[in-house]
């Protein structure tokens, strides 16, 4: 068996965990199982190189696990999205003890960026980190942290500790004394899953070597490393949920019949063109992803462009495909079983997520137009 045909293996291993247990995290639980089944499967390792043990993937392996994921479970397509993206920081500028651990599945991490202070200009922390007696004291209030009560650490972003830079990145341990998951369980529209919460540290101490990176170098790494990661990622999710919606509606259609007629919904011909609208725009997006991908790969110019346009377009393209299978579905759509009204839900995140589309929007207006994003 080749290496690939051993990765596709895996992530359809981990799928069906996912699928298997996507009623009871749409119901509120995290998505344990899965990462479960991801660790016994090295696939939380996924985008860990192999000097420490990790299968050595990058951007592209990730996004065809996250996307396969969110056909099932946008919850979590989300976990392991968010994982993937702090695991490339702490790839890159993390401790090799901690990069092993991650390897082997024993370590879960996520982003601690958006802020009550700075909404969804993640770039800009307000939450400051401050030099004490050879420590660092952060003081924060995070808005919305995936995984919150279940990583075991978190990239977070604060104010430079000295110097006028935009931001500096540190490793945070969840239990970390001063740090606080605030509020009750997530309990929201969509992605019900994924422990999204907010995050308090109040005068919590860490040693100077928690940093990730230089000293004020946080916005080119969220630039040049997290924002390509999460974007890619995030579109991946987005388009698994229109694969998801476009496939659970063309089998109610083909299946739903007219008993008096003697024809199912699917002979309807606007319902046929309904499916192809579905299709289109989902082939649509999935290729933009893929060009994104093939842009980063090569570091073409217009990489950055794509890199804003594919979480921007899958982001409303989502919303669309999955209107369009509450609207085909009709009453059916409504029953949690057929799973349409979930696609639904879910599908909305993406949008509002930091950097949102309208953020997006005015970036890719600003890049065409030869202006500076900042």
């Amino acid at each position: 068996m080749s290496q690939l045909e051993s990765l596709q293996n895996s992530i359809e291993t981990v799928v069906l965990a996912a699928e298997a247990n996507a009623h009871l995290v749409d119901g509120g639980s995290f998505p344990t199982a899965t990462l479960e089944a991801a660790r016994q499967h090295g696939l939380l390792g996924l985008v860990s190189s192999k000097e420490v043990g990790g299968l050595g993937g990058g951007l592209l392996e990730a996004s065809a696990l996250v996307e396969r994921l969110a056909r099932v479970c946008g919850s979590s397509a989300m976990v392991v999205s968010m994982h993937f993206a702090a695991t490339a920081v702490i790839e890159a500028h993390g401790p090799r003890e901690l990069r092993s651990a991650i390897a082997a599945g024993k370590h879960l991490s996520t982003l601690a960026f958006s802020e009550f202070g700075s909404r969804s200009h993640f770039w800009a922390p307000v939450s400051t980190a401050t030099a004490q007696a050879g420590e660092i004291v952060l003081n924060a209030k995070k808005s919305w942290v995936t995984s919150a009560r279940h990583a075991d650490s978190y990239v977070w972003s604060s104010k430079p500790s000295e110097g006028s830079e935009l931001s500096t990145l540190w490793l945070v341990p969840r239990t970390t004394a001063g740090v606080s998951v605030a509020g009750a369980n997530f309990d929201g529209l969509g992605f019900r899953g994924n422990d999204s919460s907010p995050i308090i540290a109040e005068a919590a101490k860490l040693p100077a070597s928690a940093r990730l990176g230089a000293e004020g170098a946080g916005f080119g790494i969220m630039m040049g490393t997290v924002l390509p990661s999460f974007s890619v990622l995030n579109a991946s999710a987005s388009a698994g949920l229109m694969e998801g919606a476009t496939s659970k509606t063309a089998a109610h259609v083909s299946s739903t019949r007219f008993e008096h007629a003697g024809s199912s919904l699917a002979d309807l011909p606007t319902i046929r063109a309904y499916i192809a609208r579905m299709r289109i725009k989902t082939d649509q997006v999935k290729a933009l992803i893929d060009d994104t991908l093939r842009a980063l790969s090569s570091n073409r110019a217009d990489a950055q462009l794509r890199v804003l346009e594919c979480k921007a377009a899958a982001g409303d393209a989502a919303i669309e495909v999955t209107d369009l299978a509450m609207r085909v579905s009709g009453g059916a759509a409504f029953r949690k079983e057929v799973a349409v009204e979930r696609y639904f839900r879910d599908a909305r995140a993406a949008a509002v997520m930091g950097p949102t589309s309208d953020v997006l929007y005015d970036f890719i207006g600003k890049a065409v137009c030869g202006m500076p994003l900042f």
